[in-house]
């Protein structure tokens, strides 16, 4: 359904759900793989594999971006009046990246802690 301002609305279980929504999760989704997968290459001691980085990074970057906003109003108010702006999407990229390199590392101490128990 596209609505009088041209954007598209998606009905779901009674509640409108705008397009931009769905984009700034997508944003946030590929920036915290990114960071995922960079701070697992970086960061060898807290490197969980390809799969591993990828998971705990897009899990991170949808939280990190979800927390930016939270913090941050306005990037969530430019995103939700449709005015998806470059300030917007580098705001999401921004919380996403940070959010997955964050809990890539948080994972992998994690990892190395259980690994260096079972070594005792």
């Amino acid at each position: 359904m596209v609505s009088a301002a041209g954007t598209a609305i998606f009905l779901c279980k009674g509640k409108v759900g705008t397009m931009e929504t769905i984009v700034n999760l997508i944003i946030q989704l590929i920036a915290g793989v990114v960071g995922g997968n960079a701070a697992g290459a970086a960061l060898k001691d807290y490197n969980l594999g390809n799969l591993g980085n990828t998971i705990a990074g897009a899990i991170g970057g949808v939280g990190g971006g979800q927390i930016l906003q939270a913090i941050i109003p306005a990037i969530a108010s430019a995103a939700a009046s449709g005015n998806l702006d470059l300030g917007a999407i580098a705001g999401q990229i921004v919380g996403g990246g940070a959010g997955g390199a964050i809990l890539t590392i948080i994972a992998g101490l994690v990892k190395s802690m259980m690994a260096s128990q079972q070594t005792r």
